[in-house]
């Protein structure tokens, strides 16, 4: 947000790094060599070093570059047109230009193969080969090839041979030096799209399909080893054997990395390390437990999954949902028919959650709401949906809304006949229902617990809000909404209802009082989600006008708001009050913005009616200057930090700033100076000399030491008393300019014991004067009238006439200083005794008032 959020960069793993250049569109094409990382995006070609920064650009294609072959000190790059360029790295200039018609050679896969110096081997969708000197710009030979389009070409560990795949899902291992194919397999998959080696021993081949499989081939042997099925649930979009370990990793475009190991009998290869996210958009995401250390998500794809907002090696995929998790097992991805449509709703409590399920999600369409197990990540045991519906399955009814008490034990649903059941979290048995038959005329639009469990608010789509006791489920209060609400969000904290309506304003109920207590308009298009921060001061929403805002409930106004490029589905914000997280239409990422008035200066003053809210890019992994988002003079208001004048109305009474040691205990100092005082001086040690001195003689003995005369003189230096002060100076000067603003800001700089020191000064036997001390009661004077300082004027008051109250007494002039502050001091207190009264009366009547 503008004021409150602010863009945030995430240091990912240890094992992964991210470059600090970001390109400006999606990359299509990625290759790399031991010192650089070249990608490319539409017609540009990019150049990472040290796989953070961009080093080098490369401009010259007029189409899409689709293939990339790094070539020693070059680098060669082929686009849509079937244009080939070959670049040098470093001067960034064009070395080579071959254009190829794309009726007899349309080229399709690029190689270098092992030792052929200066040379490369390309492919075509017409099936043939062709051997080129790039230093020569030669065609050395063409293959004729097999007819069918090729896919792919991989170096076989073996000099010479190389690996072609081809559309029709064949494989050839062909010899280039003797044009000579050496093995030929095929698999039923559709084309090949990746082909890799082994390494370490094992004469494997290994082959990706579009389909998500993947064969390992025995070379030995010519013949298929095993099959890995469903390993991704996309195309393998490449795939890579670690040189000389057992390891494959693979990846696809369903948004997942992975690590195969060979470790096991048969051959096949088991999961040893994943990265993975959505490979749909996510729908909905909240934040799990109170630490704001996982985001759970909930994807078009039919999948939950938890996101670490602390390392990538915490994330967890609690699978997809199924009807039947054994059936679903044997028929593979591909032909489950017994998967469950997406989520779109669901609700988590980390109570309870290692003795079973904590989790409870609505599906799209679908009546029977599943439970999910965080602990065992992996779908629950338990499909709660009502009695009568248990053999067959609805058409027009399914679940709406769903939420889950904080205790953990039950699960409250609401379904779009408007009927809302209970459920046990640990057995799935239905404990009732609210209503006789159901307790909306219309459908469910949400459902809350608050965090006592003792009533249960259900929203319908008639423009009702109910409350009902939890446990009785009996009917407490009606309110009638202004039109019919979307959803709800619940603040079980503060007791804080928020509703969203179809009209695309936004109200505030108070679940105790029952009423609206806020209503804020502004959004122009539909409502996606809302979220609360944790101290239930604002009210984050999302709209599809792609505008996010943030409303001050105490002050009721919007004091947030920004643009994105694409609307936000989904909102949460961390109970630490840390990050939000955001999800967008069309996105397969979890965004997060972190609260800015965390850790700098904010003024979260309300913005204007015609606020015209800025565009700001969504936060992404590279670093990026801070963008003015609010714009104008007014950001710079913002960050100047804000001093309180000493006085802010000259009608009140203000205290100052000092700490209470310093004024609390002046009367007290002889006291406290008793009780510290020493029973014994300290006694300096005696230091002996290096040499002890002895008596001369032929009997060695020490001299005895002499002892020191420690007797001080008892006479005063008088000469010292005699020096003025500061404070007695300033005071002295005040009697004539009437301004007392220097010693009182001396007065109050000095501590307790000094101030005793120069108030017992002023007297005439402690070498002030009469005149002196007039001048300090018309300090304490000035100090009352202003009404500021007003504890310092007390204590320093107070010191005052017990240390000189004898001198006061037989002085009129003192005498009569002092009646006239005892007046203006009973005037001031009066009036401070009568608004404590008046402030004790209201605070007592809101107390025991039934309002």
């Amino acid at each position: 947000m503008c004021a409150c959020l602010s863009e945030i960069q995430q240091n990912i793993q240890q094992e992964s790094f991210l470059s600090c250049n970001a390109l400006p569109q999606d990359i299509t094409c990625l290759a790399a060599d031991r010192m650089l990382i070249f990608a490319s995006y539409n017609n540009i070609l990019h150049a990472f070093a040290r796989n953070k920064e961009v080093v080098h650009t490369y401009e010259g294609h007029k189409a899409r570059i689709h293939l990339l072959q790094p070539f020693g000190d070059h680098v060669i790059s082929v686009d849509v047109d079937n244009v080939l360029i070959v670049w040098d790295i470093q001067s960034e200039e064009e070395y080579l230009q071959v254009d190829f018609d794309k009726a007899t050679f349309a080229v399709s896969a690029v190689l270098h193969p092992s030792t052929y110096l200066n040379k490369i081997l390309l492919g075509s969708e017409q099936g043939s080969l062709q051997l080129w000197n790039i230093r020569s710009n030669k065609l050395l030979y063409s293959f004729p090839g097999w007819h069918l389009a090729v896919t792919t070409l991989e170096q076989a560990p073996a000099v010479d041979v190389v690996a072609v795949g081809l559309v029709s899902g064949h494989i050839i291992v062909h010899n280039i030096k003797f044009d000579e194919t050496l093995m030929k397999f095929q698999q039923d998959w559709g084309p090949i799209t990746a082909i890799s080696f082994r390494t370490d021993g094992h004469p494997v081949m290994a082959a990706g399909s579009p389909i998500g499989h993947i064969a390992l081939w025995d070379l030995e042997e010519k013949k298929l080893m095993c099959q890995m099925q469903d390993a991704h649930s996309t195309a393998i979009a490449g795939m890579s054997f670690v040189p000389g370990e057992p390891l494959l990793i693979t990846n696809g475009a369903d948004n997942a990395i992975r690590v195969w190991i060979f470790d096991g009998p048969g051959g096949t290869g088991r999961v040893l390390r994943s990265r993975m996210g959505h490979s749909a958009p996510p729908t909905k995401i909240r934040y799990h437990g109170q630490n704001g250390e996982q985001i759970l998500s909930a994807g078009q794809d039919g999948t939950l999954q938890s996101f670490s907002t602390v390392h990538e090696k915490f994330n967890k995929s609690l699978g997809r949902g199924s009807i039947n998790k054994k059936k679903s097992k044997k028929k593979g991805l591909k032909l489950d028919t017994m998967a469950l449509p997406p989520i779109t709703v669901f609700a988590s409590e980390v109570a309870h959650q290692s003795d079973w399920d904590s989790i409870v999600a609505c599906h799209q369409g679908y009546i029977t709401c599943t439970t999910w197990n965080y602990q065992k990540t992996s779908m629950g045991a338990h499909k709660l949906r009502p009695e009568e519906f248990s053999k067959h399955k609805p058409i027009d009814i399914y679940a709406t809304a769903v939420d889950i008490t904080s205790c953990g034990n039950f699960a409250v649903i609401g379904l779009s006949t408007g009927r809302v059941d209970v459920y046990n979290m640990q057995s799935g048995i239905h404990r009732g229902r609210y209503g006789k038959e159901r307790a909306h005329e219309g459908a469910i639009r949400g459902v809350a617990v608050d965090g006592l469990n003792q009533l249960i608010i259900t929203a319908g789509s008639e423009g009702l809000i109910k409350f009902w006791k939890f446990k009785t489920k009996d009917l407490v209060y009606t309110t009638e909404l202004s039109s019919s609400p979307n959803g709800i969000l619940l603040h079980r904290d503060s007791g804080i209802l928020g509703i969203a309506f179809d009209d695309f304003s936004i109200s505030v109920l108070d679940i105790e009082t029952r009423k609206i207590v806020r209503t804020f308009a502004g959004h122009h298009g539909r409502i996606n989600d809302m979220t609360f921060s944790p101290d239930g001061r604002w009210l984050i929403t999302s709209s599809m006008d792609c505008t996010i805002k943030t409303w001050d409930l105490p002050s009721g106004c919007l004091i947030d708001c920004f643009l994105v490029d694409s609307a936000a589905v989904s909102l949460a914000m961390s109970p630490t009050g840390d990050f939000l997280a955001s999800t967008h239409v069309d996105d397969l990422g979890i965004y997060l913005w972190s609260n800015r008035s965390l850790y700098s200066l904010v003024s979260l003053r309300p913005l204007p009616a015609d606020y015209e809210p800025s565009m700001v890019t969504r936060p992404s992994t590279c670093p990026v200057q801070d963008v003015d988002v609010a714009g104008g003079e007014e950001t710079c208001d913002e960050m100047v930090e804000y001093v309180s004048p000493e006085q802010l109305g000259e009608q009140l009474v203000t205290l100052s700033s000092l700490p209470e040691s310093r004024w609390k205990n002046l009367l007290s100092l002889d006291v406290i100076k008793t009780k510290n005082k020493p029973r014994e001086p300290p006694k300096v040690p005696k230091s002996a000399p290096f040499f002890i001195p002895t008596v001369p003689g032929l009997i060695p003995r020490y001299i005895a030491p002499e002892e020191e005369n420690d007797t001080q003189s008892k006479v005063v230096n008088l000469g010292v008393l005699a020096q003025k002060s500061d404070f007695y100076i300033y005071l002295e000067e005040a009697l004539s300019t009437n301004e007392y603003t220097a010693p009182l800001n001396l007065l109050k700089s000095l501590g307790p014991s000094n101030i005793e020191i120069e108030l017992r000064g002023l007297a005439p036997e402690g070498g002030g004067s009469m005149e002196v001390m007039l001048s300090f009661l018309r300090m304490i004077g000035m100090m009352l009238s202003k009404k500021y300082n007003f504890e310092l004027a007390q204590a320093y008051l107070a010191l005052f006439l017990k240390l000189h109250l004898k001198i006061l007494s037989s002085e009129p002039n003192l005498l009569e200083e002092v009646s006239r502050l005892s007046t203006q001091l009973e005037e001031t207190w009066i009036y401070l005794q009568t608004l404590f009264n008046q402030s004790l009366c209201v605070l007592t009547y809101m107390k025991s008032a039934l309002l």
